[in-house]
C-alpha cells in the first residue's frame, strides 16, 4: 500500500487535509498493477521525456489516472532517482536534475516531496504528497540521468491497457545476429535484429516495421544509412527455427539515437499460432560508412583517405568525435552551440559515413577552433545529406570559439579493441605495447618494436583502444614487466602517419621482422591521456611584424653558436653583415590540456652562451621556400622559455621563465617570441629576388601530442626585391589556396628506402617555376601586393 502524507504546516487534520485523503483514498480504489514487479500498489507507467536528451536521460513523467504528468524536484533525491531507472530498466541512476533541465512538461505533476529510501521497487512505493498534491510549477520538473547498462533478466511489464505506444521500448538489449555466410565479415551489417526481454533473445515481428525503425538501428550501429537485402535466406531460416517473438511492435520516428528512444508499437496477439501470422523476424542490412567497408579479415588493411569534405571533425580523441568544421569560400571555420541538438549533431555523423549522434556537445568541449564562425543557431530536421542544408542564421554575433559545438557519433564495431593491449603499466592508461597477431594458423600476443617508434605511432595505438590521445611514447619499457608469453617481437618498422584506426593500418614490416636491438626492455610502449594541448600560431600577427634587418656577425656570435645562421656564415669574418627576415610569433595553447615539454627540468640542454636551458632543443621551424616547394632558406628556434605571455579573461597565468621556474603553455593563453629576440628569424642572406613560400611549423618532430596537428604550420606568401620583402595573406593548416589553380592535397605519397609508403603532412607544392623571377604572370597572381607592404629597416 503507498505511503501518501497528508498534513497540514501545523500537523492538524485540516479540510486541505481531508481532501488529500479523499484522494488517497480514490488512488487505492483505482488501484491496479505496476511496472516492473507487482506491488499491489497504483496503477502507474514511467517514461522519460524532454529536449537536447539521449535516451537513457531525460524529465520523469508518470502515467496515472489516464494521463500524462511530472514530477516535483521539491525533496526529489538520488536514492529517487535510482527507484525510477531500475522501474525503467537501468541499473541505476548517475545522476538527477531539478529545475526542468529537459524542458518544462505539461498537464498534471502528479508527484511532490518525492522521499525514497533506494529500496522501493516502484516509484509509487515512495512516500509523497499524493497524486496530483502539489504547489509546484512546471519550472520544477525533475529529470534523471540512468547508467547505460540494462538490469540483466529485465522484462517489460505494461500497467497500460489502451496507451502503450506513449512509452519508449524498455528492452535490456539489441543486436544484429549475422547469418552463417556473413558472421566472418567486419563488420556486421546484417542480419536478424534481435532485442533481449527477461533474459531471452527474442525477434520483432515485421508485420509493421518500417524504413525509420530500420534507419535507427543502423545509425545505433554505427552506419549512416539502410538498405535492402535479399530475404530468400532468411525465410528458409525462419521455416527451419522456432522463433521467440518481442511481444510488441516498434514506432520510430527516424531521429531517434537509439532504438531504446523509439515507442512502443502494438502488442502481439501472442496466443496466435504462430504470433506473427503475415510476417517474418524483422532483417535490418545496413550501408557502412566508406572508411568501414566490411571485409573477410578482422579490420581492413588500408587506411581511408576521405575526399575533400564540406565538413570534418577536429580535435577528438576517438574515432568519431570531434569539433565540428565546415568549409566555407575556401576557409575553415566552427559551429556556434545555439541551439546544437542532437538532430544537427546526427547529420553531421551521417554525413562523415558515422551513425547517429551519441552525444551533442557545446561550450568548445573539444577545445576551441580558430577562425571565423560561419553557422549558428543550426536547426536540422534529421534527414539532410548535409549540415550545409540545415537552416542556420548566417550571422554569428555574440558566438566565440568558447561556443564551438562538438559531436561524438556511433562507429561500428571493428573489432580494433580487441587486438591490442597495454600490459604492466602502473594504470590502464599505460603500458608495453602488445598485439595479437596471426601465426601459423593461430594466434598469438607479442610485442612491437620500438625502433622509430614515436608519438604518431603512439596516437595510433591510444585511438585504437578508445583511450583518447598519447601523452608519451617510449622506446624502452624495461619498468614494465607486461606479459611473460607475449616477450617476442610480432610487429617492426612501424611508421604512423597519425590518422590510421588501428596499428595494422600503419606500414610496418609484414612477416618479415626486423628489430636489431630486439624485444624484452625495448619493447614499444605508450602512455595515453583523454585530453591534450593544440597550439596555433597567431597568422596575422606575424604577417604585420615582418621585416628585414641587416646585422654584423659580431653580434651573432650566440646565435650562430645555436645554428641560426645559414651555413654560409661559417666562412665570413665578424665585420660582415647577415640579412635577417625577422618577425614575430605569438602560438596560443587553443586545447583541452597545457602543453609541457617532453622532458623533465633535469634532461634540459643549458646553453652558456645565452645562459639560458632549452627544454625542447626543436620548437618551430621556419621555411623560406621557392614555389615549386624547395627550401632557399630555413632556420628554428629552440623552446629556452615556454611560458604563459598572455592569457584569455579569467584564465591565471601558471608558467613562467624567471629563476628557472616550471615552462608550458596553459590552455587560453599564448606565448609570444618576439621579433627582437635571437633566432626569431630566418637568415636570407644568399636567397635571390623573387616570390617565395615563407612558413612557420610549430613541434615540428611532434615531440609533443598535440589533438591537431593539421593546424600546426603558417604559410604565407612573400615577394622579397633585394632591400625589400612582402608578406600576405598568411593562412593556417590547409586554409591557403594554391597557386594557378593546381591542387594542393594535405597529403602525399612518401616512399621510403623502397619500403615504406605513407601520407605525411607536407608543404604545399605548386607547379610554377622555381623563385627567382618576377614575371608579369606571377603579379597577376599574387594580388594585393602593392597594399600589403610593410617597412623595411
Amino acid at each position: 500500500m503507498i505511503n501518501l502524507r497528508c498534513r497540514s504546516p501545523w500537523g492538524l487534520v485540516t479540510h486541505m487535509a481531508a481532501l488529500c485523503y479523499l484522494v488517497t483514498l480514490l488512488s487505492l480504489l483505482a488501484g491496479g498493477r505496476a511496472s516492473g514487479p507487482p506491488t499491489g500498489g497504483l496503477q502507474v507507467q514511467l517514461r522519460l521525456a524532454g529536449e537536447k536528451r539521449k535516451h537513457y536521460e531525460g524529465r520523469v513523467e508518470v502515467y496515472y489516472g489516464g494521463e500524462w504528468g511530472t514530477v516535483c524536484d521539491d525533496d526529489f533525491s538520488i536514492y529517487a532517482a535510482h527507484v525510477v531507472c531500475r522501474e525503467l530498466g537501468y541499473l541505476e541512476a548517475v545522476a538527477w536534475h531539478p529545475s526542468s533541465k529537459y524542458g518544462r512538461g505539461e498537464g498534471k505533476i502528479w508527484l511532490d516531496n518525492v522521499h525514497c529510501t533506494g529500496r522501493e521497487e516502484s516509484l509509487a512505493q515512495c512516500p509523497t504528497n499524493g497524486f496530483g498534491v502539489s504547489d509546484c510549477r512546471h519550472t520544477e520538473d525533475v529529470g534523471v540521468v540512468c547508467s547505460q547498462k540494462r538490469i540483466p533478466g529485465f522484462k517489460f511489464v505494461s500497467a497500460l491497457t489502451n496507451q502503450v505506444e506513449s512509452v519508449n521500448l524498455q528492452v535490456e538489449d539489441v543486436r544484429i545476429r549475422a547469418i552463417y555466410s556473413q558472421r566472418k565479415r567486419v563488420p556486421v551489417t546484417e542480419g536478424f535484429l534481435e532485442v533481449k526481454d527477461g533474459g531471452k533473445w527474442r525477434q520483432i515481428c515485421d508485420e509493421e516495421w518500417t524504413q525509420m525503425n530500420a534507419r535507427v538501428v543502423c545509425g545505433m550501429y554505427g552506419f549512416p544509412g539502410e538498405k535492402g537485402y535479399n530475404s530468400r535466406p532468411y525465410k528458409l531460416l525462419t521455416r527451419r527455427r522456432k522463433i521467440s517473438y518481442f511481444g510488441y511492435s516498434v514506432n520510430c520516428t527516424g531521429n531517434e539515437a537509439d532504438l531504446s528512444g523509439c515507442r512502443m508499437g502494438r502488442a502481439l496477439e501472442m496466443k496466435a499460432n504462430p504470433p506473427c501470422m503475415k510476417g517474418m523476424p524483422v532483417v535490418v542490412s545496413c550501408v557502412p560508412g566508406r572508411a568501414f567497408a566490411p571485409s573477410h579479415s578482422a579490420g581492413y588493411s588500408k587506411a581511408y583517405r576521405p575526399e575533400q569534405p564540406l565538413v570534418r571533425l577536429r580535435g577528438g580523441g576517438n574515432i568519431g568525435e570531434g569539433r565540428v568544421e565546415v568549409l566555407k569560400n575556401g576557409e575553415w571555420g566552427t559551429v556556434c552551440d545555439d541551439n546544437w541538438d542532437l538532430q544537427s549533431a546526427t547529420v553531421v555523423c551521417r554525413e562523415l559515413g558515422y551513425g547517429s549522434a551519441k552525444e551533442a556537445l557545446s561550450g568548445g568541449r573539444l577545445g576551441q577552433g580558430m577562425g571565423p564562425v560561419h553557422m549558428n543557431e543550426v536547426q536540422c530536421s534529421g534527414f539532410e545529406k548535409s549540415l550545409t542544408e540545415c537552416r542556420f542564421n548566417h550571422e554569428a554575433l555574440g558566438c566565440s570559439h568558447e561556443e564551438d559545438a562538438a559531436v561524438k557519433c556511433n562507429v561500428p564495431a571493428m573489432g580494433f579493441q580487441n587486438r591490442l593491449r597495454l600490459s604492466g603499466g602502473r594504470n590502464p592508461y599505460e603500458g608495453r605495447v602488445e598485439v595479437l597477431v596471426d601465426r601459423n594458423g593461430s594466434t598469438v600476443w607479442g610485442t612491437v618494436c620500438s625502433e622509430s617508434w614515436g608519438v604518431m605511432e603512439a596516437m595510433v595505438v591510444c585511438r585504437q583502444l578508445g583511450m583518447g590521445f598519447a601523452s608519451h611514447a617510449f622506446q624502452e619499457t624495461w619498468y614494465w614487466q607486461g606479459d611473460a608469453s607475449a616477450d617476442d617481437v610480432v610487429m617492426s618498422g612501424v611508421r604512423c602517419s597519425g590518422t590510421e584506426m588501428s596499428l595494422p593500418q600503419c606500414l610496418h614490416h609484414g612477416k618479415h621482422i626486423s628489430c636489431p636491438k630486439g624485444g624484452g626492455r625495448f619493447a614499444a610502449g605508450v602512455s595515453c591521456t583523454e585530453t591534450a594541448p593544440d597550439l596555433v600560431l597567431n597568422a596575422q600577427l606575424v604577417e604585420q611584424t615582418t621585416y628585414l634587418e641587416d646585422r654584423p656577425m659580431y653580434a651573432l656570435q650566440c646565435a650562430h653558436e645555436e645554428n641560426c645562421l645559414s651555413s654560409t656564415a661559417n666562412a665570413r669574418d665578424s665585420s660582415s653583415y647577415r640579412r635577417l627576415l625577422r618577425f614575430s610569433s605569438q602560438i596560443h595553447n587553443n586545447g583541452q590540456s597545457d602543453f609541457r615539454p617532453k622532458s623533465g627540468h633535469h634532461s634540459w640542454i643549458w646553453h652558456e652562451c645565452h645562459r639560458h636551458y632549452h627544454s625542447m632543443e626543436v620548437f618551430t621551424h621556419y621555411d623560406l621556400m621557392s614555389l615549386n616547394g624547395t627550401k632557399v632558406a630555413e632556420g628554428h628556434k629552440a623552446s629556452f622559455c615556454l611560458e604563459d605571455t598572455e592569457c584569455d579573461e579569467g584564465i591565471e597565468k601558471r608558467y613562467a621563465c624567471a629563476n628557472f621556474g616550471a615552462q608550458g603553455i596553459t590552455v587560453g593563453c599564448s606565448d609570444t617570441y618576439r621579433h627582437d629576440i635571437d633566432c626569431q628569424w630566418i637568415d636570407i642572406t644568399d636567397v635571390k629576388p623573387g616570390d617565395y613560400i615563407f612558413q612557420v611549423v610549430i613541434n615540428p618532430n611532434y615531440e609533443v601530442a598535440e589533438s591537431d596537428y593539421t593546424n600546426n604550420v603558417m604559410k604565407c606568401k612573400c615577394r622579397y626585391d633585394g632591400s625589400r620583402i612582402w608578406t600576405y595573406n598568411c593562412h593556417i593548416g590547409e586554409q591557403m589556396s594554391c597557386n594557378e589553380g593546381k591542387e594542393c592535397g594535405e597529403r602525399f605519397i612518401l616512399l621510403c628506402q623502397d619500403t615504406w609508403t605513407s601520407f605525411f603532412h607536407v608543404p604545399c607544392v605548386f607547379s610554377s617555376s622555381t623563385g627567382g623571377s618576377l614575371s608579369s604572370d606571377t603579379i597577376d597572381t599574387f594580388p594585393g601586393l602593392m597594399t600589403n607592404q610593410l617597412s623595411y629597416r
